[in-house]
């Protein structure tokens, strides 16, 4: 193996570490939040600190395989991928952060009622950050298309999550405080499978080299810009 294939599989172990770090994050996060744990919550908090380090870490790595070994094509790709699924797995790492803040506000205050939705969206959630990771590590680009439409099922659970506490809400305005949190918490979790959508739609770029975000709006972009420039013409 040479050096620079050396380089690029410690640049996969980092990755590795770090979601898994941020899977744990989440996975605790949400436990802490269903079994009314702050302690479990406190120390998700306290160890944000080596995620940041390591996304840190592993931009600098990707920064300087990029200027001394100049990289060409699939070789760049991947290390560009990398940096950008380093940011999305961070930001995940603070949504983890925030569902454990919540998870503290809550353990303080009466419980409101059983949880529903939320661990529904927290399994598909972990399970979309599980598999968006494989298939950065396997080059899987199926696996990338289950994962974005996976997505359509947590937007869904976030509606009925937040249609069912509007009800609770308006039936007694005391509980808004404690379901505007409820509600938070949910979105974390959206936020959370979004970043994971990001990873998949990456990875096809960096096997495919096909931005798929783009082609799922070009010709909604193209008609729009048509119009709007017909618009402005009058």
């Amino acid at each position: 193996m040479g050096v620079f294939d050396n380089e690029l599989r410690k640049l996969k172990e980092k990755m590795l570490i770090l979601a898994c770090l941020v899977e744990e994050a989440i996975r605790k996060s949400v436990k802490a939040l269903i079994e009314r744990d702050s302690e479990l919550a406190k120390q998700i908090i306290s160890r944000d600190n080596l995620i940041n380090g390591l996304e840190v870490d592993i931009n600098d790595d990707c920064i300087r395989l990029i200027a001394l070994r100049q990289p060409m094509a699939r070789d760049l790709r991947f290390i560009t991928t990398a940096m950008k699924i380093s940011t999305d797995l961070e930001r995940m790492g603070d949504l983890a952060v925030n569902i454990a803040e919540r998870a503290i506000e809550l353990n303080q205050e009466p419980f409101l009622k059983p949880f529903v939705n939320i661990p529904k969206m927290a399994d598909i959630t972990e399970s979309m950050v599980e598999d968006a990771i494989n298939a950065f590590v396997k080059e899987d680009v199926d696996l990338c298309y289950e994962i974005i439409k996976r997505d359509e099922q947590v937007d869904e659970l976030l509606k009925k999550n937040h249609s069912e506490l509007f009800d609770l809400m308006i039936k007694n305005p005391d509980i808004i405080p404690l379901a505007l949190k409820r509600m938070f918490i949910a979105k974390y979790l959206e936020r959370i499978a979004d970043h994971a959508t990001n990873i998949a739609e990456m990875v096809i770029y960096m096997v495919e080299g096909k931005m798929v975000r783009q082609t799922y709006v070009t010709d909604e972009i193209k008609k729009l810009c048509i119009e709007d420039f017909t618009l402005r013409q009058e």
